[in-house]
């Protein structure tokens, strides 16, 4: 995040480089970067003749540097954007040839998603000596309600644990659909609001009582009518709670918990640092490493593994979901 801001800046002062070439797994970053250098690079007067999008699937890489090659219309600069270039990736080192000597009047945006160019090749070194090459990373699911955090925090907001929690295990990794559900929040609520698990259940549409947030604590606690009240729902709606997602889930938390049993510092601060969790969070693995000895957590994570398979259809005769996961419950409660 702190490199986009960067780049933004950069922008926004009017050091502005020739080429931007945005490649990585994360398309959310990609997606930032690129809107904002074709809404603010050119003036509205100015994109009619100096503005052009490409899409890779419907051009060559000659395509691309003959319109970056192009002189602008009355216009200190044009902005060329590539879309979907990964479309080229059997021949985007082909540009290297532009990059070696690019058009100092144009933008050059390449929009590179789901995949990176080999860094010890000559394009992607060229390209750092002339422009800028950012790589959009994935973040790994304990990274993205900080994430939600800070961005939230950016435009005068807060959220819960519970809620970005919520948010997390709903959507994902997905920044995009996570930010698509903050902009209609933010439309909703005034600056200043904190955003709880109360306003994501009324205008998102997921249960705060219905949840895997709520399932993993309920079992942690040992609390099995409270567990097996969700796991009901969860039958009643198996498109909405996927039993893959919930295994997982649950797998990971006894990992962690796992892990928990084997610290030797067990201070607050330090199990959030070593499980990589949100302090708010700790005190549900001290109550469940209470609950579940470290050889019974070895078992449930074995009887996990076992329903994952199961999950997919594997030695499972069609069983339907929410039976599956009353028999794990009552395996991992036994």
């Amino acid at each position: 995040m702190d490199e986009v801001k960067q780049i933004v800046a950069d922008i926004k002062k009017g050091n502005i480089r020739p080429i931007y070439f945005l490649m990585g797994e994360e398309p959310y970053y990609i997606d930032a970067i690129s809107d904002y250098i074709e809404k603010n690079v050119l003036s509205e007067e100015e994109k009619g003749f100096n503005q052009m999008v490409l899409y890779g699937r419907d051009v060559t890489v000659d395509d691309i540097v003959g319109n970056a090659k192009r002189y602008p219309m009355m216009s200190e600069r044009q902005v060329v954007i590539v879309k979907e270039a990964q479309d080229l990736s059997r021949t985007i080192e082909k540009l290297v040839n532009y990059v070696e000597n690019p058009q100092p009047t144009t933008v050059l945006v390449v929009n590179y998603k789901y995949k990176k160019i080999d860094k010890r090749k000559s394009l992607y070194k060229t390209i750092k000596k002339a422009g800028v090459v950012f790589e959009s990373k994935k973040l790994y699911e304990n990274q993205v309600a900080e994430w939600i955090r800070r961005v939230l925090s950016g435009q005068n907001y807060t959220i819960s644990p519970k809620a970005s929690q919520m948010l997390v295990e709903f959507l994902g990794t997905d920044l995009s659909k996570i930010n698509n559900e903050l902009e209609k929040l933010k439309i909703i609520l005034p600056e200043g609001t904190q955003i709880s698990a109360e306003h994501i259940e009324d205008n998102i549409g997921i249960s705060k009582d219905y949840n895997n947030f709520e399932l993993r604590k309920a079992i942690g606690d040992r609390d099995a009518l409270k567990a097996f009240k969700i796991i009901n729902y969860f039958g009643d709606n198996p498109k909405d709670n996927p039993m893959v997602v919930t295994v997982s889930l649950l797998f990971n938390f006894f990992s962690q918990l796992l892990h928990f049993h084997g610290l030797h510092d067990k201070n607050p601060r330090n199990v959030a640092s070593a499980l990589k969790i949100n302090p708010y969070f700790v005190n549900e693995y001290v109550s469940a490493a209470r609950n579940f000895p470290m050889r019974k957590v070895s078992q449930v994570i074995s009887i996990l593994r076992e329903f994952d398979v199961r999950g997919k259809g594997v030695n499972s005769n069609a069983v339907p979901q929410g039976d599956l996961l009353k028999e794990l419950l009552v395996r991992i409660f036994s």
